[in-house]
């Protein structure tokens, strides 16, 4: 009689399922620590209240009512911006997270990070999608000044899931660009530099403010590149209704992040062993 040998016990490593499942718990746990962070210090959130704010405030009810921008027939100028300083709020919050991940490297954390058997796209994604749970907040903030200011944002649940999903995928986007220049930067003042650097063009080459149809020839072409112009377009048709390929804004958002998720990722022991 053959004695056959008892099967090992099946650990999931062949299995693609409890692969992913495992990925996908890594990427919470990662996302959950870092949101805890902002138990100890919510001034940060108080103050970045106040930008978008006072862009509706006044640049929104100052254009309002000069019709200095043409906007789609029937949606008031307030309307039209309110999505596009959403989309700006996000972008300010996220273009400047690889400041975080340098300074856990110089803490010794990322170190530590880098040891475990997380993948180092894991790591990055759960910082990234922490960073779009904070925009999130932002946008209730921008949200409820729009009603106070009498902007109709639209009241459907579903098209506000998907905005708020759009604004995740954004501020991941460019939180991984920013831990990208954050690798090959290697420092938190010259990170601050070069953020500083790309923020003002990124928003004013996108249609948050106005329509591309205003903007010269030049600058449309660069605004066809540029995510946030897709991302505020989505916001725009998802929120106020005005016309656009929501299909389209959002694989140009996914493919981004995804991209940026990878670049991220590559430059990560880069930075770690600086």
């Amino acid at each position: 009689m053959t004695y056959a040998a008892p099967a090992a016990p099946h650990d999931g490593l062949d299995d693609p399922i409890a692969g992913a499942r495992r990925l996908v718990s890594r990427v919470v746990t990662l996302c959950w620590v870092e949101l805890r962070k902002m138990r100890h210090d919510r001034t940060e959130l108080y103050m970045r209240a106040i930008q978008p704010a006072l862009w509706l405030l006044i640049y929104g009810e100052t254009f309002t009512h000069i019709h200095a921008i043409p906007t789609p027939k029937g949606i008031s100028y307030l309307a039209y911006l309110a999505p596009g300083i959403l989309a700006q709020s996000a972008l300010f919050i996220a273009i400047f997270y690889g400041i975080q991940i340098i300074w856990e490297r110089d803490a010794g954390v990322l170190t530590k990070l880098m040891v475990t058997p997380t993948p180092r796209s894991a790591l990055i994604s759960g910082k990234a999608f922490a960073a779009g749970v904070r925009s999130l907040i932002q946008g209730v903030v921008i949200v409820v000044i729009s009603a106070i200011l009498g902007v109709a944002l639209t009241a459907n649940p579903l098209k506000l899931l998907a905005a708020a999903l759009i604004v995740v995928l954004g501020s991941a986007f460019f939180s991984c660009l920013s831990m990208s220049i954050a690798g090959v930067a290697l420092a938190r003042d010259r990170l601050m530099g070069i953020g500083q650097a790309i923020t003002m063009p990124l928003f004013f080459s996108s249609s948050a403010l106005y329509p591309a149809k205003v903007m010269p020839g030049w600058l449309q072409a660069i605004s066809k590149v540029n995510p946030l112009t897709y991302e505020v377009e989505a916001l725009r048709g998802l929120l106020i209704g005005t016309q656009t390929t929501l299909w389209l804004d959002t694989l140009v958002l996914v493919g981004a992040t995804v991209a940026s998720i990878t670049c991220a990722a590559l430059l990560l022991p880069r930075l770690a062993n600086r």
